[in-house]
């Protein structure tokens, strides 16, 4: 967080600014001493960052799902609680034995904001893409969909998926951020026009009202919306005439605008500044993700670590618990595995995961790096030097890198560490010998989240050339049997860490303040905000 008090004059004005251009977010309309929700008034949201690209397979970045959740639909809801999947835009489904053909049976009347149906063959049209790609449009295949064959239209309200073999995680899939529907319209565009705001046409509680890219984006309520999840007791058009989303990037620039009243609601508070929020008398929601934990993801392709005992000796000698104690809060767990402990098909590996220097030393030793008269190790002439982006998602991943690279330093490792923004990141990061580590993760709530992260053909954050781990991988999200799909993701966990691939740090929240007159906060079950319920009481 800048110290800099005309820096942040200067941010606040600009944030002030864009309030007063667009009419500020005063209060709902009338105040009500009862506690019951009031239709009205506009919530003023600040997001960390920017969205990115919105074409909904590869829009799972967060500040996209503030934007994305309000305005498309899933055919199922994932309870946050339970994480039981529920209907939606789908009353209800069938699935066979082997988890190869799901048939949705959609609720009558729904439409998308431009008018048109969001009926069997509009669901189709989406999943067609999001299961097989476009190659012509360059629209890449969804993540969380496995084995898709094809979609089959049975009437206007009924659909029916086929696979080439058992995906038992599409059902769980159904209901992700990258699964929202949109109109026929949309998802016929290019790669190019989907990533656009203005084109994304859903059938959510929300329509876009305006943009200024990169720094605003407003909100109107759809009147006519009528088709929440049926477990949600509030139903009809959402309370909310307006969210105004402003991108505001300085950490106490958003702290100071909730605080100061300028501010419904913020994302990304970080933790030295929630007892500040606290003491405010504001709200902190610390929301677990659930899937692959915060960590450094060693690459083994890379020409010093292809070499299993230096990986396992950055492993030893990484002391997690230091970083958690030293920069967070109790709102961000210390990583037992490479999975989140709510994660599904969890294992609990904290004692492969022990903090050892000794045994880092002895293996770094082993492995014949010798360190040299300025502390660094050296073999062959080389430093044993490893360069990592700091990824601006993550929470305070400059200081938790620079903390770790102080441990490594003990070992006679030097950790260069490079700014997110720099101009060779976007390349460097796909070369394993640039870019020897990353700093990451990925929440969702099924056991596919740890293929999302490693296979080589989805997000690949190892760029693996290992067949065994890819081979692993398939099998888990083929298996139709739940208690042996865990069994399948705890070897997979227990495969990441043997082989050195992973040094897990902490389970990451999506950590957001919001003002006491804000009610009804929902969040779906990876963190990412549901402002459909949302109503301000007096201020």
């Amino acid at each position: 967080m800048s110290s800099s008090r005309p820096l942040f004059a200067a941010v606040m004005l600009t944030v002030v600014g864009l309030l007063g251009a667009c009419g500020g977010g005063g209060a709902a309309g009338t105040a009500r001493g009862d506690g019951k929700p009031v239709y009205g008034g506009t919530l003023t949201y600040l997001e960390h960052q920017p969205p990115t690209c919105l074409y909904l397979p590869a829009a799972g970045f967060y500040p996209n799902g503030g934007i994305l959740n309000q305005l498309t639909d899933k055919l199922t809801w994932q309870n946050p609680e339970t994480l039981e999947i529920e209907p939606w835009i789908a009353t209800k489904w069938e699935v066979n034995a082997d988890a190869t053909e799901y048939t949705f049976h959609l609720r009558e009347g729904v439409t998308f904001s431009d008018g048109s149906a969001l009926d069997a063959s509009a669901v189709a049209a989406n999943f067609d893409v999001y299961g097989l790609g476009d190659a012509d449009l360059k629209l890449p295949v969804a993540e969380f969909v496995n084995n898709y064959d094809r979609s089959e239209v049975v009437d206007p309200l009924t659909v029916k998926f086929h696979f080439k073999q058992p995906s038992p995680g599409f059902l769980q899939g159904t209901s992700v951020i990258g699964a929202g529907l949109v109109s026929k319209k949309t998802i016929s565009l290019p790669y190019e026009q989907q990533c656009q705001l203005k084109n994304i046409v859903g059938s959510g509680p929300f329509t876009l009202k305006n943009q200024v890219v990169d720094k605003e984006v407003d909100l109107a309520v759809r009147k006519d919306y009528n088709w929440a999840p049926p477990s949600s007791k509030h139903q009809g058009r959402a309370y909310l005439d307006e969210i105004k989303i402003i991108v505001t990037p300085e950490d106490n620039v958003r702290v100071g605008a909730l605080i100061s009243g300028q501010a419904d609601f913020v994302r990304y508070v970080q933790a030295y500044d929630e007892k500040t929020v606290k003491d405010a008398g504001f709200t902190i929601y610390a929301e677990p993700t659930r899937g692959v934990n915060n960590g450094l993801y060693l690459r083994p392709t890379n020409s010093i670590l292809k070499d299993l005992d230096v990986r396992k000796a950055l492993q030893a000698g990484t002391n997690a618990k230091e970083v958690v104690d030293t920069l967070f809060t109790a709102g961000y767990p210390l990583a037992t595995s490479v999975l989140s402990h709510l994660a599904q098909g969890y294992v609990d590996l904290s004692k492969e995961l022990a903090y050892d220097p000794d045994k880092a030393n002895a293996l770094l030793d082993q492995a014949g790096w010798v360190k040299g008269a300025d502390g660094i190790r050296e073999k062959d002439g080389k430093k044993l030097q490893l360069g990592v982006f700091v990824s601006g998602p993550q929470p305070l991943s400059k200081q938790t890198l620079e903390l770790i690279g102080q441990q490594w330093a003990k070992l006679g490792v030097k950790l260069e560490i490079r700014p997110a923004d720099s101009g060779t990141q976007a390349v460097d990061i796909k070369d394993a010998e640039k870019t020897p580590l990353t700093h990451s993760m990925v929440g969702r709530a099924d056991q596919d989240v740890i293929k999302s992260h490693f296979h080589s053909q989805n997000r690949d954050v190892i760029l693996s050339d290992d067949k065994k781990l890819d081979r692993l991988l398939e099998e888990e999200s083929a298996e139709p049997d739940t208690t042996k799909r865990n069994a399948k993701v705890a070897e997979i966990q227990r495969y990441v860490i043997d082989q050195g691939y992973a040094i897990p740090l902490f389970e990451e929240p999506q950590v957001y303040g919001g003002a006491p007159y804000v009610q009804g906060v929902a969040f779906e079950a990876v963190a990412r905000p549901w402002f459909y319920s949302v109503w301000k009481s007096g201020q």
